[in-house]
């Protein structure tokens, strides 16, 4: 399963950089932007329909 993670301003929480990421990684993400005291936001993204 892959992740959409957005990073959020800090002022009006409007999304600035998004990345999608693999499950493995969305741990380790979360761990850094607790770190550092970073918003984010964390959904699953969305796939390509076949």
């Amino acid at each position: 399963m892959r992740f959409e993670i957005m990073q959020l301003d800090d002022i009006d929480g409007t999304a600035v950089d998004t990345t999608v990421v693999d499950a493995a990684s969305v741990n380790r993400i979360v761990q850094q932007a607790a770190a550092i005291g970073q918003r984010i936001y964390i959904r699953p993204a969305e796939t390509a329909a076949r």
